[in-house]
């Protein structure tokens, strides 16, 4: 059964003013979406400022996982209700990438969310051979293909190939392509229903899950988490009007959202908003003043 279904967070870090990691923000911010009803969580992917925090043991990413697994598994227990944390465990080098996998498995996360290999620009074998080491590790894989990052873009026909190794669950598809997440519904999908299917870009949520898509792992859910997990079950419910209506008033904030850079501007709207997210560390900054007033009209104009 596939459980990486809905609206997932993809979690930002929250920073004190000194760049020190908020723990206490971030446990707030986790148990703000736990009562919210986001339907998932995703830790230490890029909107977590993942390659500028400390994994060495005991420090910053180990910290940050404890919190999640804590929380998450509090709330299942006092609630029953299941909600899937896939943990990010990305890297260049796939013998690091495989380190970050076993590290999820060791901490109970329900999939490891790995991304296309970057910089070296692998070629298509290379891009298989990485996401079969990985999958041996013996969790759930995420594919994460989003080529604005990495460089390269993973063709529909090299995924569907990925998609034959043991363990690989499914795809944050940030192409920003509706075609290509169309083709990978209908030469994936269509004959695994249980690989799941998600959107790596929050607009992109209601045309993906109308053309049979699963959800969205969202960068807007960190400040609204009970909307996006409205929009998505809309969706998923087929109840299109509702859908469309969250959509388009929106659509303001899916867009501001991005508008300075990834998590930079979320970070700024969740501080407009008082919520825990601070600083950023470089080599990223504060949102410029024009990107400040386009967020801050964006909250305004979406009732956020």
């Amino acid at each position: 059964m596939n459980i990486f279904r809905g609206a997932f967070t993809a979690l930002i870090t929250p920073m004190n003013s000194d760049g020190s990691v908020d723990f206490e923000g971030f446990r707030k911010n986790v148990k703000h979406q736990l009562e919210q009803g986001i339907d998932g969580l995703v830790p230490l992917g890029t909107t977590a400022e993942t390659p500028t925090l400390d994994e060495r043991p005991g420090e910053e990413e180990d910290k940050i996982i404890s919190i999640v697994m804590e929380e998450v598994r509090a709330f299942e227990k006092s609630t029953g209700k299941k909600i899937p944390i896939i943990l990010g465990a990305g890297s260049n080098n796939t013998k690091d990438a495989v380190h970050y996998v076993e590290r999820a498995k060791a901490a109970g996360a329900d999939a490891a969310l790995v991304v296309t290999p970057y910089y070296n620009k692998p070629s298509k074998e290379g891009i298989y051979q990485h996401f079969a080491a990985v999958a041996k590790v013996g969790i759930p894989i995420i594919v994460y293909n989003i080529a604005g990052r990495t460089g390269l873009n993973i063709p529909t026909d090299l995924l569907a190939r990925i998609a034959e190794l043991p363990n690989i669950a499914g795809v944050k598809e940030a192409s920003g392509s509706v075609s290509q997440m169309m083709d990978v519904i209908a030469q994936i999908k269509n004959k695994k229903p249980d690989f799941a299917v998600m959107s790596g870009d929050d607009s992109l949520t209601l045309p993906l899950v109308a053309a049979g898509g699963d959800g969205i792992i969202s960068v807007v859910s960190n400040l609204a988490p009970k909307i996006m997990h409205e929009l998505a079950q809309a969706a998923l419910e087929g109840d299109f009007a509702k859908a469309r209506e969250i959509h388009y008033r929106m659509l303001p904030f899916f867009k501001a959202a991005f508008v300075d850079g990834n998590p930079s501007s979320i970070k700024y709207a969740m501080n407009v908003k008082g919520m825990p997210a601070g600083a950023l560390r470089l080599p990223l900054v504060e949102v410029n003043d024009e990107a400040k007033k386009i967020i801050e009209k964006a909250i305004k104009d979406c009732g956020l």
